[in-house]
């Protein structure tokens, strides 16, 4: 009986003292700050991303099939390059603080 009780105070000691004594540093974790914005494209290089791929969607048209080709180009151009710009504009940058 003294010996059981004897390795439950053993126990319950080593599990106090194993609970105060300080952590190592490889245990320690620091959670950096994370800052998230967007970046915004101005309307400028909106335009400039549009125009050209209505541009050079006009020139292959305009290669392919003559003037009503240069026009069908530039207008899937003007829309697949639409499409990209709204697909892009808005970019997510993580920043660690």
């Amino acid at each position: 009986m003294k010996s059981k009780l004897s390795l439950i105070i053993i126990l319950i000691m080593s599990f106090f003292l194993g609970a105060i004594s300080p952590t190592p540093a490889s245990a320690v974790t620091r959670r950096r700050r994370q800052v998230v914005y967007v970046k915004h494209r101005s309307k400028k290089h909106q335009a400039e991303i549009i125009g050209g791929s209505a541009a050079g969607g006009a020139l292959i048209g305009a290669l392919a099939g003559g003037g009503k080709g240069a026009l069908i180009g530039g207008a899937v151009g003007a829309g697949g390059g639409a499409i990209y710009n709204e697909a892009t504009k808005k970019k997510k940058v993580v920043v660690n603080q």
